[in-house]
């Protein structure tokens, strides 16, 4: 059993077939499509369409849709199984610091403090942002929370400081 069969992935010669079934009766060709492929790869986007980031409660069924799913809370969320989960990565160090998530504690009134605070905690960690941008230029992600508040939240402020021009 070879390694690819082992991880339930493709062998190089599959991928190279499953192209070639895939795009043999479109109006481009195979080697159009591989520019294509590593232009996306490359800039993040496809022929102008922005990037994307979703955001989804780590207690919502994940999808295969939802691409690189990613923790973006310190602390796991309570009853969610590692399994049920299903995580690409926990990334602990892109959350708020726990005195700032203990000061907002969710109150609606604090949401603009907030999220000005932890948007110069993210600029004072590149390292932890860089990673996630580069995650993004690879295709879709999706920023996975625990909070029940759906509108304000550290997912939904880190989804605005990736998307606005003071990230980059």
């Amino acid at each position: 059993m070879s390694v690819y069969r082992r991880h339930g992935q493709r062998t190089p010669d599959e991928r190279e077939d499953a192209l070639q079934r895939d795009y043999s009766r479109a109006p481009f060709t195979l080697n159009s499509v591989r520019q294509r492929r590593s232009l996306t790869f490359l800039v993040g986007t496809d022929f102008g369409e922005p990037m994307v980031i979703k955001l989804k409660r780590a207690y919502e069924v994940p999808e295969s849709r939802d691409g690189f799913r990613v923790l973006v809370d310190r602390l796991w969320p309570r009853g969610v199984s590692k399994s049920s989960a299903r995580l690409d990565l926990w990334l602990k160090e892109i959350a708020p610091s726990a005195t700032l998530r203990k000061w907002f504690g969710h109150d609606p009134s604090k949401w603009t403090q907030f999220r000005d605070r932890y948007f110069e905690e993210l600029d004072k960690n590149p390292k932890a942002v860089e990673q996630i941008r580069k995650q993004v230029r690879r295709g879709m992600v999706t920023l996975v929370y625990g909070a029940k508040d759906r509108e304000r939240n550290d997912a939904v402020a880190l989804k605005e400081y990736l998307e606005s021009k003071r990230s980059h």
